[in-house]
């Protein structure tokens, strides 16, 4: 006897593509499909409709395929009420778990649907008497009561893209998210556009940079973006913040001197000297109370009162004194800085722009800067579906970005 349920999905589903997604996922977990009605949208303007029944031989089997159609924003039609099971041991979530998306959600909760605090991908969801909210695996406790099933679970799906030109072709060249041969200009101007929206909005704006912004001589264009207020949180590891203090204090990136673009005699060891003597100082904070650290991104951070974090990694030399070497910590950490942010602009970074998707809800406004294009792609692969890619060099990218949004910039 197979196990049924009915599914429905709106919006521009079929020039998106996203119902193809939804019958193929369907397939893939093993299950099948009925399609019972299906409304498609005249006008461009016009959302399509599917209603859906997804079968299967098993009831654990039917939703997994439920909570996997509900990250294409297809919810049940009566989804009755949420499973609350309480979890046995610290960090353990009970075996048929609710899994997450990076969508707004809600629950039911008896007769109440209650919205669900912190979108993110990848948790569970722990009811109390203060409501619903997203927790990592790691920090759940014995006795939380964990939402499990599918359940009593909606999902809010994001607007799908419509074309605002009804006699817009369906082919065009350079119309994937993620092009080296768009015009930069124009992605800069848009850039800069929403930057300067998210802060009029009073919301935050959050970097997550890799060292190449100091390699390749982006570390002034940053600082000026940091003093006049477009940059309120940084999210990098041990690298970005040792090379840009390695620079403020001997002039080198990886022993390379920045202006005249060659090494130096003993340049290889200019990294880890600079280690040294944050660490003397007790913290980078420290080395700028102490005149030791006098320039830089870390120090413009500092001296403007902006948070970062940073987190480390196994290959790290030192590392910096402010840096969490527990990942878990170095998590917990970042979810703590995300309240707030209204815009995400990530640059040169694979391993940090990944974490920082997977925390933030979709709703998010995020884009990721770098000269690999697979750094995009891995990004929108793993989860960040609603990344914009940027494809060029990080220097020349930051320079226009600041010439854009600080009034009279020059490199200095």
């Amino acid at each position: 006897m197979r196990h049924t349920e009915t599914v429905e999905v709106r919006g521009h589903i079929l020039d998106s593509g996203l119902f193809a997604r939804v019958l193929d996922d369907v397939l893939e977990y093993g299950g099948d499909y009925r399609i019972d009605r299906l409304d498609v949208g005249r006008t461009h303007t016009d959302e399509s409709y599917v209603k859906l029944t997804v079968s299967a031989d098993e009831t654990e089997q039917l939703e997994r395929i439920l909570m996997r159609l509900q990250t294409h924003g297809a919810n049940q039609i009566d989804p009755g009420t949420a499973t609350v099971r309480a979890a046995t041991a610290d960090g353990v979530f009970p075996d048929d778990f609710y899994s997450t998306t990076n969508l707004d959600t809600r629950v039911r909760l008896g007769d109440t649907w209650v919205w669900v605090a912190n979108p993110e991908m990848d948790c569970g969801i722990v009811v109390d008497a203060d409501g619903a909210r997203t927790i990592p695996v790691s920090d759940v406790h014995a006795g939380d009561m964990v939402v499990c099933g599918a359940d009593g679970v909606k999902v809010v799906p994001l607007p799908s893209r419509v074309r605002e030109d009804p006699n817009e072709p369906n082919f065009e060249f350079m119309s994937s998210e993620v092009s080296s041969e768009k015009p930069q200009a124009l992605l800069v101007r848009q850039v800069a556009d929403q930057m300067r929206q998210v802060r009029q909005r009073g919301h935050k704006i959050l970097w997550v940079g890799g060292p190449a912004i100091v390699h390749t001589g982006a570390a002034p264009a940053l600082v000026a973006l940091i003093e006049n207020g477009f940059v309120d949180v940084l999210f990098a590891g041990n690298a970005l913040a040792t090379h840009d203090i390695e620079a403020a204090l001997f002039g080198t990136s990886l022993g390379v001197d920045l202006d005249r673009g060659h090494g130096v005699p003993h340049g290889h060891e200019h990294h880890i000297r600079a280690i040294n003597r944050v660490r003397a100082c007790g913290s980078i904070a420290g080395a700028v109370e102490r005149g030791v650290l006098r320039s830089g991104v870390m120090h413009a951070m500092v001296t403007h009162g902006k948070e970062f974090v940073l987190v480390g990694s196994v290959r790290d030399d030192g590392p910096l004194p402010d840096v969490h070497t527990d990942v878990i910590e170095g998590q917990r950490a970042m979810r703590a800085a995300l309240p707030g942010v209204g815009f995400v602009i990530m640059m040169a970074t694979m391993l940090h722009s990944i974490a920082t998707g997977n925390m933030l809800p979709a709703s998010i406004p995020l884009v990721s800067v770098d000269i690999n294009p697979a750094t995009v792609t891995k990004l929108a692969d793993r989860g960040s579906a609603h990344a914009t890619g940027v494809i060029t060099d990080i220097g020349l990218f930051c320079e226009q970005l600041a010439s854009e949004l600080v009034v009279g910039y020059k490199r200095g």
